[in-house]
């Protein structure tokens, strides 16, 4: 049967371009899966409307178990991080990537569910590898009990993770880092830029540098500065009045003063709006 405009949520040439980095055989003797664009519109729309699994409406697509499996399992094989590598690399080579990159952090509230979480121990950044699906890893607990993958920390809002995202100049997500919440921002960024990877569709290796990095003033660091200079990535971010003092303090042997483009700097926006879409 078919769906209504509701809950048709693909485009034809959306879900052409989509089909084709699926898999289509579930690997049990060769049986192929069923009805791919249907499970997958269930999947979207499941998320647009942030209705639990259960709720699903069944005439238009289906058992919601077969969906919230094929989720699931997706999630567990790698599945969705093999298919937006392949869309972004698709993109590349249209030349529809904007390397000019933004990055940023968003904070999330733990859930009330999560309030009865043990006091979490020291905070380290935990590199999610993968460029797509972001899942808590399967690792030891950390000290006061709480796994690590689970990036609960506690800050001045309580019980919060952080999100670490870098995203070209379209808002197009390229690489995503999670962390407790107290983790400072520049701590994280040697593995946010570690995880962009985009591969090539032809020959060649995948272009894991931007052109520039957009990001405000908790990054503007000389350290952070320093690394970007080394991987031949332009910086455009604002020096802190801090910094600014204390270089004029140091007189001539304070060095020059910063520059910043900030034509290209007021493009940073994109990556809170990015946070915006996918909090909506």
């Amino acid at each position: 049967m078919t769906t209504s405009g509701r809950t048709r949520l693909l485009t034809d040439e959306q879900w052409a371009r989509l089909a084709s980095c699926l898999p289509h055989s579930t690997g049990k003797a060769g049986r192929p899966f069923a009805d791919h664009r249907r499970i997958i519109e269930g999947i979207i729309y499941r998320y647009r409307t942030g209705i639990p699994w259960r709720d699903l409406p069944r005439e238009a697509f289906g058992p919601w178990q077969t969906v919230w499996k094929r989720h699931r399992r997706w999630a567990a094989d790698g599945t969705w991080d093999t298919v937006l590598a392949q869309l972004t690399a698709q993109a590349d080579s249209a030349n529809g990537i904007d390397w000019t990159v933004s990055v940023d952090p968003t904070i999330n509230r733990a859930h009330q569910h999560a309030t009865n979480t043990a006091r979490p121990g020291p905070a380290r950044p935990e590199k999610d590898t993968g460029a797509a699906t972001r899942r808590s890893k399967s690792e030891a607990p950390a000290t006061g009990g709480e796994p690590a993958g689970h990036a609960i920390g506690r800050s001045r809002g309580g019980l919060t993770t952080k999100i670490h995202r870098a995203v070209d100049g379209h808002g197009r997500p390229l690489a995503v880092v999670v962390t407790p919440g107290q983790v400072h921002d520049a701590q994280v960024l040697p593995f946010l830029l570690g995880d962009i990877r985009v591969p090539r569709l032809g020959p060649g290796r995948p272009r894991t540098a931007p052109d520039a990095l957009l990001a405000d003033k908790a990054y503007s660091s000389k350290q952070v500065r320093e690394d970007l200079a080394d991987r031949g990535i332009r910086t455009v971010i604002p020096e802190r009045a801090d910094q600014q003092a204390n270089r004029k303090r140091k007189g001539r042997s304070g060095g020059r003063p910063r520059t910043l483009d900030t034509e290209t700097y007021k493009r940073r926006n994109v990556v809170e709006r990015s946070f915006s879409l996918l909090k909506q």
